[in-house]
């Protein structure tokens, strides 16, 4: 399986940067706004609605408060998944005042991991400059 981990400080305390990463029914509102559309939480899974209305089911597998940390599992192969896809952002305190935002994904197959890769620096990205925009 390969793995594929990014991370970006964020001008914004880890308790707000935990706060909109836990709010798993407004991840289109509090850290993608544009790359998706909308969300919704149904039981255990956040489906994702893409700009083009392609849906993207994840099962959140964990929301741990105390370790700052998001588990999720996308489910089932699709245009935009690889067949296996599990995830989970962590957000620690940088320096006091700045958090420093983890995000790592697991994958199969193998060779879906650089367009994996891509995603995911672009989109941490994205979201350090929500984050960012709505601390300020």
């Amino acid at each position: 399986m390969a793995s594929v981990r990014v991370e970006t400080i964020v001008a914004a305390s880890p308790d707000v940067v935990w706060a909109a990463v836990a709010d798993v029914g407004n991840v289109h509102r509090r850290l993608l706004p544009g790359r998706v559309a909308d969300a919704r939480i149904e039981g255990d899974e956040r489906i994702l609605t893409m700009p083009d209305g392609t849906e993207v089911r994840e099962l959140i597998v964990a929301i741990d408060h105390e370790q700052r940390r998001l588990a999720y599992s996308v489910q089932g192969p699709g245009r935009l998944t690889p067949a296996h896809h599990h995830a989970a952002f962590e957000v620690y305190d940088h320096d006091g005042t700045r958090a420093r935002l983890v995000w790592t994904t697991d994958v199969l197959p193998h060779d879906r991991a650089p367009a994996v890769r891509a995603r995911v620096e672009r989109g941490i990205e994205e979201m350090r400059a929500v984050l960012e925009s709505a601390a300020a």
